[in-house]
């Protein structure tokens, strides 16, 4: 019998309405949200396999204050009761994709239009009067698909965008040096590449077809053009959990061009292959136990989020060094129990994830022996971060956790936070589930 350690508030995954939920400790550390809806019955599902201490990693986040979250997230946006601001805003620039992939958010096509440039123009107008200067990021689809696109980035930064990166599958970028040019040439800042893994066939698995080549040559043309590169591995049990330290080692071989890894352990909305069980479930605990067993990283390396809820990423700082080991630069230690702003965290992917103009010309030779100014210059160019956001779907949806995003979605006006944004039911009618 588990015992319930936090009240909170969820969604039924199959009506979608809002309910309430508990954190309920099992005997073996296992954390479950479990809830029940009165019409689709009783729901459970892990959200912490017991792998770091739960208490320890949640010891900054406070609870809702009663009544509050009782309304999302139906017509969710950015309401007085939100508690974060927006550091990072995707907005989708098509649904048009060359990929089919067996996971998707998006859940998108081939037969879909692109929105006239004009519209797109007025949207990111729409979205520095809301949001001040956000870090941007153009979504889809597939958003090297729109010729267009150099001449959104130069908009966007024209408009006041402090930041802007492409979310791109990076098939284009492999194949149309001239595109990467005049991407660069625009100021976009990141590639926000989606990068599963170092075996052609984990791609053949998520994305349908061999990739890996692909994706490297990608990594060498924005290298190139000297565009930061974060690589994006969407992380499922038993496809390529077993290959997170050889991507690790990969990245590090691959820097300074390769600023860092954004992993992202699936979650269960827009486009899946099939119902999730609880095998499937990839929690934030297991992703980092993984690695610092795969990639050598000492556990304490790993820092809860500021800005938004501690479950919903974490992130780490490395030096890599010339014999392809990791040198540890952050420490849970160190981290602070004062929640940090969206600015601080938009800040920091500043500082790691973007190329410099000084970066583009200069490189100290590595050495065991580093002068004050030869490590703070590594610091801020060659530096390796490890990140993870952690998605929310109908099952394991935390309405605590909804409150406190800092990445917003920009649709017809509304900003919305990313997870109520693709929220979708994923159970049939008349199911009672434990995953």
């Amino acid at each position: 019998m588990g015992l319930p350690i936090r009240e909170i508030r969820s969604v039924c995954p199959v009506c979608l309405k809002n309910l309430p939920a508990s954190l309920v400790r099992e005997p073996d550390g296992k954390i479950l949200l479990e809830k029940f809806c009165p019409e689709h019955g009783a729901f459970s599902v892990p959200v912490w396999k017991g792998q770091i201490d739960f208490e320890r990693w949640t010891q900054c986040s406070s609870p809702l204050s009663p009544g509050i979250g009782e309304l999302c997230p139906q017509n969710c946006g950015i309401c007085r009761e939100h508690e974060s601001g927006t550091c990072c805003i995707l907005l989708e620039v098509t649904q048009q994709c060359n990929l089919h992939c067996a996971f998707c958010f998006a859940d998108a096509g081939q037969a879909a239009k692109n929105p006239p440039i004009d519209e797109l123009k007025d949207a990111i107008r729409d979205i520095v009067r809301q949001c001040g200067s956000p870090l941007l990021q153009f979504s889809g689809g597939e958003p090297t698909l729109r010729d267009d696109l150099p001449e959104l980035v130069r908009f966007a930064k024209e408009a006041g965008c402090s930041f802007v990166q492409i979310n791109t599958n990076g098939i284009r970028l492999a194949r149309d040096s001239e595109y990467v040019r005049l991407l660069a040439n625009a100021g976009t800042d990141i590639v926000f590449l989606q990068f599963d893994g170092t075996r052609d066939d984990i791609y053949e698995k998520l994305r349908g077809k061999p990739l890996l080549q692909t994706k490297l040559d990608a990594i060498r043309a924005c290298s190139e053009a000297r565009i930061g590169i974060t690589l994006v591995p969407t992380v499922v049990p038993g496809v390529n959990d077993d290959n997170l330290g050889a991507l690790v080692a990969l990245a590090c071989s691959l820097s300074p061009g390769v600023r860092g890894i954004h992993f992202q352990p699936v979650s269960y909305f827009g486009r899946t292959p099939h119902k999730p069980q609880e095998e499937d479930r990839y929690t934030l605990d297991q992703l980092m136990a993984d690695l610092s067993a795969q990639a050598g990283i000492p556990p304490d390396s790993f820092m809860p989020s500021r800005c938004d809820h501690p479950l919903c990423g974490f992130h780490a700082l490395f030096l890599p060094e010339s014999d392809g080991t990791l040198r540890p630069l952050s420490s849970f230690a160190h981290s602070s129990s004062d929640r940090g702003s969206a600015t601080d965290n938009r800040n920091y992917i500043a500082r790691h994830w973007t190329a410099s103009p000084v970066e583009r010309n200069l490189s100290p030779s590595p050495s065991e022996e580093m002068d004050f100014d030869t490590f703070l210059y590594r610091l801020r160019h060659e530096s390796l971060t490890l990140s993870a956001m952690a998605f929310q779907d109908a099952m394991n949806l935390n309405i605590e956790r909804l409150h406190r995003c800092t990445l917003h979605v920009y649709h017809q006006g509304r900003i919305r936070p990313f997870c109520a944004n693709y929220l979708t039911a994923i159970l049939p009618q008349n199911s009672t589930q434990r995953e």
